[in-house]
């Protein structure tokens, strides 16, 4: 067949293999980062418009592009709503970005481990990526100014609210040294934002974007940790020098992001009900934060280290005794329960052994310890092999 050249770069997704492998009700999944049915909102369509259903602007709802942009303004970041793109989910935005800005052999700079999913939508491009190590409180900065020394990078893709995967945020400090790193050398950012509202312990976490002073940027985030994950509905928020790019793409993409979906969006953001909802779901996974917190230390104190999230939806672990998790996901599986291993996070997998990402939000408490107990003796056995 005659296939264009980037199908030889193209990877199935491990999370969504396990995702699928894990569909049983018997299993116990720690591996995706899927919400809490219970905390699942619910909605009402009985008064949405039946123009609804008809074709809509690929820019997105004109009420739901303000309310968006009114959110992001209070959050610090200067934009209005003629900046604001509706995208279907914030992984769109990563297969824009990559459009953009991607032909073989781009320098793409990401934090290691990285988001999963964006490495493998910068890959399939021909991205040739150079990562910078996290500290606890964000990227080593000596690192990251001799990577930017070092290399021309098309862009930055940080994730500096509760990172996924590693749960870190960044600090103030480092929020502005980075910021002024990227205007220094004139890096454009991607600020990926899907975790800022899943917020337990105190703290600032003011976007980098605002800090920006000449660099050009990509702030995005969507509702599906928030709301609903069926509805699809992200957004990108861009400097005014890349948004007609980035628009021209989403066109010649899928025309627009889902009406329904917008609409039932707008139902809530900005409102008191919204704030209401997010108040509860912080509650609810501040909870099972907690009692999974518990868990580990019963079943894990001995295998592995990690710090408590601040936010977000996991835990991430570095085993005292490394090995290749990935070759403990049959294992698991057979003891019914899923997790994700960590060396995919990474550029170069094999290199980085020994961690694991669990999610805490989608497995009740009563089932934690349960889970997690098997998942630590498929380790040990492996272990002492």
């Amino acid at each position: 067949m005659a296939f264009s050249e980037r199908i030889a770069r193209l990877k199935s997704s491990l999370i969504r293999e396990i995702l699928a492998a894990a569909q049983r009700p018997e299993v116990m999944s720690f591996a995706g980062g899927l919400p809490a049915e219970p905390m699942l909102p619910k909605v009402d369509w009985a008064k949405m418009p039946a123009s609804m259903g008809q074709y809509g602007m690929s820019e997105g709802e004109p009420a739901l592009r303000e309310a968006i942009a009114a959110e992001a303004r209070a959050l610090g970041v200067p934009c209005d709503a003629s900046q604001v793109l509706i995208v279907s989910g914030s992984q769109q935005t990563l297969d824009l970005a990559s459009k953009l800005f991607i032909d073989p052999g781009t320098e793409v700079l990401l934090e290691a481990p990285t988001y999963l999913a964006a490495l493998q939508a910068f890959q399939l491009f021909g991205a040739d990526c150079i990562s910078v190590p996290q500290e606890a409180d964000g990227p080593e900065l000596a690192a990251l100014r001799q990577r930017l020394e070092d290399h021309k990078p098309a862009f930055a893709y940080l994730i500096p609210t509760f990172q996924n995967p590693s749960g870190t945020r960044y600090s103030e400090a480092k929020r502005e040294a980075v910021a002024a790193l990227l205007d220094e050398f004139g890096v454009t950012l991607i600020e990926d934002e899907p975790y800022r509202e899943l917020v337990f312990d105190a703290g600032s976490a003011t976007p980098i974007v605002s800090r920006l002073q000449k660099a050009s940027w990509i702030y995005t985030g969507t509702v599906s940790k928030t709301l609903l994950p069926g509805l699809r509905v992200g957004y990108l928020i861009a400097t005014k020098d890349l948004y007609p790019h980035l628009l021209r793409l989403k066109q010649s993409a899928d025309l627009h992001t889902n009406r329904i979906g917008q609409w039932q969006a707008l139902q809530w953001l900005g409102n008191e009900q919204y704030r209401g909802h997010l108040a509860e779901l912080r509650d609810f996974y501040r909870i099972r934060r907690d009692a999974m917190q518990t868990a580990l230390l019963e079943h894990f104190g001995d295998l592995a280290e990690w710090e408590i999230p601040q936010g977000g939806l996991f835990f991430w672990l570095t085993l005292k005794q490394p090995l290749d998790t990935r070759t403990l996901l049959d294992a698991a599986l057979a003891q019914n329960v899923a997790f994700m291993p960590g060396e995919p996070f990474f550029i170069d997998p094999d290199a980085n052994p020994g961690h694991l990402r669990l999610n805490f939000s989608h497995v009740a408490p009563e089932r934690l310890g349960e889970g997690l107990r098997r998942l630590a003796a498929v380790i040990r056995e492996a272990q002492n092999r």
